[in-house]
């Protein structure tokens, strides 16, 4: 090519023209409208692609930033331009056929009711008064009209155009008086009780410590401790803190000013949401093949009434019952006794007036015990065998005393009768191979032979024959046969699995608030029992729920979704699986998720978060709080039960069924009332220690057995010899754990030697 020709291709193009040995000039082609740009591919020869760009203005590109630079914004033009049509076309073709599908990895969808049937639960739950919040609708629920909230105080004014948010709900209940929690002069050495009748606001308590909003445990703690007055004489000045006031009390509804609107006009949005329902009214949920017949047959909703206009005389509402549920399977030891006991030193349960105060209304406690393994069925007379048991139990006997009554209940747990007793389960619950079912993990049984028939002759006379015949003899360790977890490696998981079910049909059947036995209580759940909605609370750091604590209403919409729901996911009641139930059917906000600061304030610095500003005491292990490392054991006895996560209603110790609380004192130290069980406990430790030295001795050498623990009644000289020489202090850990602590400290208020935390004496 001559120079006059080069010439005149270069003026044709826009770019500079130039020639090396490895790379193609990169050049435009002669169109007006298309300039062509050349991929260098080793090996092989350069791909020319013709972009829609005039040379003219590539040209006047390259000139200001250069031809690499101008090449590589380009073709970030050129991807933002396919993605902009990319969702115009996704979002025209949702419009048409808004339709979600599985997808190829993950969990299959839970959901097994249409839309209509989450209106009418969310309808229902508003109606009865269980949505006290204003958190909105989710908009998925296509909610076309704002319910009216008898959970909501009226509100005074409406936005500017009159119209209210889409899913936003209308107050219709009494007014709030949020209330100023402080000890008064001179009874200031413990924290007041919260006023009878006092709710809690939820959505403060969620605007201060939502950990998915970067709250950390330690300010929650803060906010919880000064609103209930828990700070009693370690108050410090910190400026005006009335929006850390989360308890209110609910005027009666006669003092309404307030009239609510009968009616609210549809917005715009409303209008065009009804013009443009597709024809599929459930379309955009995520639900799996085979749905629910329709929720057609729900009772009526009946509204919740503020406690000021329940009658002085009867304060505790009978469709709201104050009870504490707990499931136990196994020996009952000091785990329960310990829950119990804190129950027993925080909750206002009068036990410090001769005759109950009639105007508050005590809470209750009720203890379910499953008598055998969770896959046995009870005897006939297991009833009458548990209350033996437990009377004959030193860490159980104490809460069978007259005293405790009318505040704590042992039930027995009959998994036929409790199933049966579940509208929604009993027509289905036995058509499952197993009961067994967490997280998608299946056990089941191995059958057994057919029972052979009782050899009459041989039965000793009185023989009681109103049993089965007993089951052939399995190894101790089969998972079927734990009864209660003794060590790390024989857990009992399926009365765990049976527990997740359990829960849920406790509080459905009954209501109330279910705890896990490894829980403890740190102070009084007035304010709780008056909000009126269910909730259970996070998973540390993962948006699902623990339900280590749950509370449903009694025969509530939501609670008939659940069981109907895991009917059709077999019968999944672990806590995660559950998240996914409200998740897919956008049902989360009618299962509040609370903070686990509230009930689990360790869970989140124990699994690395927040160290920065953890909460106190901090454990980096849930085992550190029956063995504190050395550093930081002189806590617990210099702070003591007040040091302990002030503020939180409660503590999730997370299993460890299997350390002792208080090793050198491992067992129930009451006092005089309660001393036949102590020292039937003591003996036992002795000679189960006397049985382990024998052991470590070895064999003897006359016989080549190993000696076993011979039974044999001290007299009643060496037992009071033995207990002096227990009781030494040197003989005490002289470092005692938190786990220690907190169980010296409630059994001190059983034996009268301090008042409760909030400074009432037991009086018997």
């Amino acid at each position: 090519m001559d120079h006059s020709a080069r010439m005149s291709f270069k003026s044709r193009s826009p770019l500079p023209y130039h020639s090396t040995a490895g790379e193609k000039p990169l050049t435009s082609g002669p169109s007006r409208f298309f300039t062509t740009f050349y991929i260098p591919i080793p090996g092989r020869r350069p791909v020319g692609i013709p972009l829609p760009i005039p040379p003219s203005v590539m040209h006047f590109i390259s000139a200001r930033i250069g031809r690499r630079r101008a090449s590589f914004f380009v073709w970030l033009a050129l991807a933002f331009l396919l993605w902009v049509g990319f969702s115009l076309i996704r979002a025209v073709h949702s419009q048409r056929h808004p339709r979600w599908t599985q997808p190829i990895i993950g969990d299959p969808p839970t959901l097994v009711f249409g839309r209509e049937d989450l209106r009418r639960i969310w309808n229902w739950e508003i109606a009865s008064g269980h949505y006290p919040s204003k958190r909105p609708i989710p908009e998925q629920i296509r909610i076309t009209s704002n319910p009216l909230n008898p959970g909501l105080p009226v509100s005074p004014r409406l936005p500017r155009n009159g119209l209210l948010p889409l899913g936003d709900t209308i107050g219709t209940g009494s007014d709030r008086e949020y209330l100023d929690i402080q000890a008064k002069p001179p009874n200031t050495a413990y924290p007041p009780r919260v006023p009878t009748g006092s709710v809690a606001d939820l959505d403060i308590i969620m605007d201060n410590c939502d950990f998915s909003q970067q709250k950390t445990v330690r300010d929650c703690l803060e906010v919880m401790r000064l609103g209930a007055g828990l700070d009693v004489g370690r108050r410090l000045r910190r400026g005006k803190v009335d929006v850390w006031r989360y308890i209110f009390k609910e005027a009666p509804s006669s003092s309404r000013k307030h009239v609510p609107p009968a009616t609210q006009p549809l917005s715009l949005k409303q209008q065009k949401l009804l013009r443009k329902e597709p024809a599929d009214p459930d379309a955009g949920l995520w639900k799996r093949d085979v749905l629910e017949a329709p929720l057609t047959n729900l009772s009526e909703p009946v509204p919740t009434i503020p406690f000021a206009d329940l009658p002085k005389e009867s304060p505790c509402d009978p469709d709201y019952p104050r009870i504490f549920h707990m499931f136990w399977a196994g020996p009952f030891n000091e785990k329960p006794y310990v829950a119990m006991l804190s129950y027993l030193f925080t909750q206002n349960l009068g036990l410090h007036l001769e005759k109950p105060d009639p105007t508050v209304c005590r809470p209750q406690f009720w203890m379910w015990i499953n008598p055998g393994p969770a896959a046995a069925v009870p005897n006939p007379n297991a009833l009458r065998d548990m209350f033996q048991s437990l009377a004959d139990n030193p860490w159980a006997a104490p809460f069978l005393h007259p005293r405790f009554k009318d505040v704590i209940k042992f039930k027995m747990w009959n998994t036929t009768e409790q199933l049966d007793g579940v509208p929604e389960l009993k027509d289905e619950w036995r058509k499952f191979p197993s009961l067994f079912n967490s997280g998608g993990v299946k056990y089941e049984a191995k059958k057994a032979p057919p029972p052979q028939p009782p050899n009459l002759s041989s039965q000793p006379e009185g023989t009681n024959m109103t049993g089965a015949s007993p089951p052939p003899k399995k190894d101790g360790d089969d998972l079927f046969d734990r009864l209660g977890s003794t060590s790390s490696s024989t857990y009992d998981r399926l009365s765990v699995v049976l527990s997740d079910m359990a829960r849920f049909v406790l509080t459905h059947r009954f209501g109330g608030t279910y705890l896990d036995a490894d829980s403890i209580f740190l102070r009084d759940w007035e304010e709780l029992w008056g909000w009126r909605g269910a909730f259970a609370y996070r998973w540390s750091r993962l948006p699902t729920y623990n339900t280590a604590v749950l509370r449903l209403n009694k025969g509530s919409a939501l609670g008939t979704f659940l069981f109907k729901t895991a009917l059709r996911n077999d019968l999944d009641f672990h806590p995660m699986t559950v998240g996914r139930y409200t998740k897919d059917s956008y049902l989360e906000s009618l299962l509040l998720r609370l903070p686990d600061a509230m009930f689990d304030p360790a869970w989140l610095a124990q699994e690395g978060y927040q160290k920065e500003r953890p909460p106190y005491p901090m454990f980096q292990d849930f085992k550190h709080f029956f063995t504190p490392p050395s550093q930081e054991a002189a806590a617990p006895q210099s702070l003591g039960f007040d040091g302990f996560f002030k503020g939180a209603y409660s503590y999730h110790f997370h299993n460890f069924w299997w350390v002792p609380f208080d090793p050198a004192r491992n067992f129930p130290d009451l006092g005089p009332k309660f001393k036949e069980g102590e020292r039937k406990a003591r003996a036992k430790l002795r000679s189960m220690a006397e049985a382990e030295k024998r052991k470590e001795d070895g064999a003897d050498g006359a016989s080549g057995k190993r000696y076993t623990p011979a039974p044999r009644v001290p007299t009643a000289e060496e037992v009071e010899q033995m207990e002096a020489e227990e009781d030494n202090v040197f003989n005490d850990s002289r470092d005692l754990a938190w786990s220690a602590v907190l169980k010296r400290t409630f059994e001190a208020y059983i034996r009268g030697e301090r008042p409760n935390m909030y400074g009432e004496w037991l009086r018997w």
